[in-house]
């Protein structure tokens, strides 16, 4: 076969067959998301055989990995069915200076990090593959036989994935090991994958890991966690995580490992290599076997240690220790993915907590409430709130919500908390605050426009070619000032671009604060107005966002047909906490599942 199966200039032919392709990020969960697509792009075809599906789905897990692992860069996946039957796959990268391993060449030296069995599985499955270098680029392929490879056939895995037990089943030892390693195995390599790419806990891969091992490869295993402060290639000096076939013997095999964990590598090799056989804590039948220790090594940096242990003078064919390499490279990658997720989350936490109060003012005859939920708990939220002492008597709160989510929503919340803040404190009045915010989300813009504009251009880019630069920055809010005096609280307040508050009197009666006027980043010079409401004895003034009024139910929303008054009017002679935990309560049962949105809500009341 030409070893461009599927080349570029043939992609814009409308020749026949059934084709695909998808640009997926150089991540752990790509391999799973290229299954995925291939998976539905064959169930569309007619007459697909079974086990070229099979093959398939294995053959763009194998070679996507590869990818992921050896290149890390971006992946382009191209598939073709031909009118013939016969699949072709080829799965691009951006590093052609990294050749994929080919495991029948030899055990020779390479350049990379990390080993694997590489196209081992491609070549077991294949008709015929091979490798095609471009410039910047290169790509991998595969063609697959219209009624699959002559791998033989094992017993499925449990597609449902409920627990890894029954992933694959106990595999028969001796010459058994080589029947079951051959279709069964593979379709066990690709849904463990999947399931460990789903998982954001390195203490939860680890544990399946050892469910995935034992006892179907080995009789038992241990991981060895390495700390990320420590020293690149240091010795595997976290507590190990120890699976064995016999539960009894879990503790008296975990203290034996920790007496002699892994020492310091040589290199970066995922192995296998020789590791010393525990001997008499496993027992009268355990008192020989083998033991082979794998590192677990993603983007070049060690993780920790893979320990794996068979009893009995056989030892571990060749088949087992390379399907357990495999493995240990998406447990590796998995482990990498979760502590990449674990640091994001710290960082968005502390974030998160930078952008929001450490606790909101007490206001002199007031009681207030505050629902606060953020529906991504991994990064920061678009919506905000303050409740501050302006001096002078008066007090000042805001209730807002920036348009998106993460770094860039972030980013406008650092802007205008402290603005907010620092402006009425100088004095300014609600209607003047709001006309110099504006000004600032709409300077601020222009200049990171320009910024983005000269860095493109610097890089020999035209700044008009581009759509990722950075966007008009929009911020709905809700601003008000609080004056206590004999009476009641008199309240100034504007709504930009933000839902209207409501007033809740102690008879029920429910009316609107505020009109609406224009988001905060749109109009330049942009006029604001402010109007003001007195809260008598027992008045509750209600803020929200529009995580509330838009919160969904099928095609309806919360605040349709004034749903939001309707509800607020049935919070008549409730205190502050229980209007705010009413609300709440209402606006979660609406949608019947978890909120798809910010929620955010305060409750002002007289005393």
């Amino acid at each position: 076969m030409d070893t461009a199966a599927i080349p570029t200039q043939r992609e814009s032919e409308p020749g026949p067959g059934t084709r695909g392709r998808a640009t997926l990020p150089g991540s752990p969960l790509a391999p799973a998301s290229a299954r995925a697509l291939v998976r539905a792009a064959l169930d569309g075809a007619p007459a697909v055989a079974p086990r070229l599906a099979d093959d398939a789905l294995a053959v763009v897990s194998e070679l996507v990995t590869n990818a992921v692992v050896h290149a890390g860069t971006e992946v382009r996946v191209d598939w073709l069915l031909e009118d013939t039957g016969a699949f072709v796959i080829e799965v691009r990268d951006r590093h052609p200076s990294r050749a994929p391993r080919d495991a029948l060449a030899g055990e020779g030296p390479y350049d990379t990090a990390e080993y694997g069995r590489g196209l081992r599985l491609v070549a077991t499955l294949a008709e015929s593959w091979g490798v095609t270098y471009r410039v910047g680029a290169k790509t991998v392929w595969a063609r697959l036989p219209s009624g699959g490879s002559d791998a033989p056939d094992g017993p499925a895995p449990d597609p449902a994935l409920e627990v890894a037990e029954d992933l694959a089943p106990q595999p028969p030892r001796a010459d058994g090991d080589r029947d079951w390693l051959g279709r069964g195995a593979l379709s066990f390599l690709a849904e463990a994958s999947d399931l460990l790419a789903g998982q954001l806990d390195e203490n939860l891969v680890t544990a399946l890991t050892g469910q995935l091992i034992v006892p179907r490869l080995a009789d038992w295993c241990a991981v060895w966690l390495e700390d990320e402060a420590s020293v690149r290639g240091g010795a595997s000096d976290g507590p190990a995580r120890v699976w064995h076939a016999s539960e009894a013997r879990i503790e008296e095999l975990r203290c034996a490992l920790e007496k002699e964990p892994p020492g310091p590598p040589d290199g970066l090799r995922s192995g296998p290599e020789p590791y010393p056989w525990p001997g008499h804590e496993l027992g009268p039948r355990g008192a020989h076997g083998t033991a082979l220790s794998y590192r677990l090594v993603a983007g070049g940096r060690p993780l920790g240690t893979l320990v794996i242990g068979r009893c009995g003078p056989a030892g571990f064919p060749d088949e087992i220790t390379g399907l357990v390499e495999d493995l240990g490279r998406r447990v590796a990658l998995a482990i990498g993915a979760a502590r990449q997720y674990a640091r994001q989350a710290t960082i968005s936490a502390v974030l998160q907590r930078g952008l929001l109060p450490g606790a909101v003012a007490e206001i002199p005859g007031m009681r207030s409430a505050l629902v606060y939920e953020p529906c991504d708990k991994g990064g920061p939220s678009g919506d905000f709130y303050d409740l501050f002492p302006a001096g002078d008597d008066r007090w000042c709160f805001a209730v807002g919500d920036v348009q998106g989510k993460g770094p860039e929503a972030a980013v406008v919340i650092g802007l205008a908390r402290p603005w907010l803040r620092l402006l009425a404190r100088e004095g300014y009045g609600v209607a003047d605050v709001l006309d110099r915010l504006n000004q600032l989300l709409l300077d601020d813009a222009t200049e990171a426009a320009d910024a983005a504009a000269r860095a493109l251009v610097a890089a020999g880019a035209h700044p008009l070619a581009s759509g990722d630069g950075p966007q008009t920055r929009f911020l709905s809010l809700l601003y008000g000032e609080l004056t206590p005096h004999d009476g009641g609280v008199r309240c100034t307040l504007a709504s930009a671009g933000h839902p209207l508050p409501l007033v809740l009197g102690p008879d029920g009666t429910v009316r609107t604060a505020a009109h609406p006027q224009t988001l905060l980043g749109v109009v330049e010079d942009e006029t604001y107005t402010s109007e003001t409401v007195e809260l008598r004895p027992g008045d509750s003034l209600l803020c929200v966002t529009d995580g509330v009024t838009e919160r969904r139910s099928g095609s309806r929303q919360f605040d349709d047909g004034d749903g939001l008054a309707r509800a607020l009017a049935g919070c008549a002679g409730l205190d502050a906490e229980r209007i705010a935990a009413t609300i709440r309560r209402l606006v979660h049962d609406f949608g019947g599942g978890a909120p798809e949105d910010d929620l955010a809500l305060l409750v002002l009341q007289a005393e």
